[in-house]
């Protein structure tokens, strides 16, 4: 049997922020964990110093301050530029890039990356998976909530060093291998395949989303493009 795409090399990718407004707040740390197979993964980190204050909001929720950014931190355009060039190599060797909620950290590294100046990943040839998206479609009907922390271990799969963007990259790649080879309906088809369900998944869930906000009689609008929402 030909090898499929969660027992063979994948690319996680997560970040830790100022913030989620994903035009506007910077990238304070990033991580990528890659590795051919399960169980051998490796993670890079990169603690970056934004050249903005990090809110105090921000701080309570990965922990990262402005003293500790300004003494260890790489400057924007290196560490970006080392990260996007990790992505751009997974796209050439078609390595899925995994995201937990990759709409965020996608488009947010995608405006910081036109900020500085630095190539963009070919968006259009990625195959990105997130076992956010997954998780909403192989089991629509579970309540309670679908963080990164409850989803992972509603599965099985440890989470060791919440918020942190390693701690957080290693889990999803553990989740994503989870959930394909619990679900066949998603580990049996091609990277490229899942990554077009996943935009049809994605629009879907958000059409649901806002027919459910405007039956309580609130206007809003959700995001109904993926991995790049911009």
């Amino acid at each position: 049997m030909s090898e499929r795409w969660f027992e063979g090399p994948l690319l996680g990718f997560d970040t830790e922020t100022t913030g989620v407004a994903v035009d506007r707040d910077r990238i304070v740390q990033a991580a990528l964990v890659s590795g051919p197979q399960p169980g051998v993964e490796t993670a890079r980190t990169w603690l970056i110093d934004p050249g903005v204050p990090i809110p105090p909001g921000a701080t309570r929720v990965h922990g990262i301050t402005d003293e500790r950014v300004q003494a260890e931190g790489l400057a924007p355009a290196a560490a970006l530029a080392e990260v996007a060039a990790a992505l751009r190599a997974a796209v050439d060797n078609e390595v899925p890039v995994v995201a937990f909620r990759a709409g965020f950290d996608c488009t947010l590294l995608s405006f910081e990356l036109e900020r500085h100046g630095i190539e963009q990943p070919d968006w259009a040839r990625m195959a990105v998976v997130d076992p956010s998206v997954l998780d909403k479609r192989v089991d629509k009907y579970r309540k309670g909530k679908r963080t990164l922390g409850v989803t992972a271990a509603h599965y099985g799969v440890p989470h060791s060093e919440a918020h942190s963007a390693a701690g957080d990259a290693i889990a999803t790649v553990a989740l994503a291998r989870a959930i394909g080879t619990m679900y066949p309906e998603v580990g049996a088809i091609t990277p490229g395949e899942l990554h077009a369900a996943q935009v049809r998944w994605h629009a879907e869930d958000a059409a649901s989303l806002e027919a459910f906000f405007r039956r309580k009689g609130r206007d809003e609008a959700v995001e109904r493009r993926w991995p790049l929402c911009r």
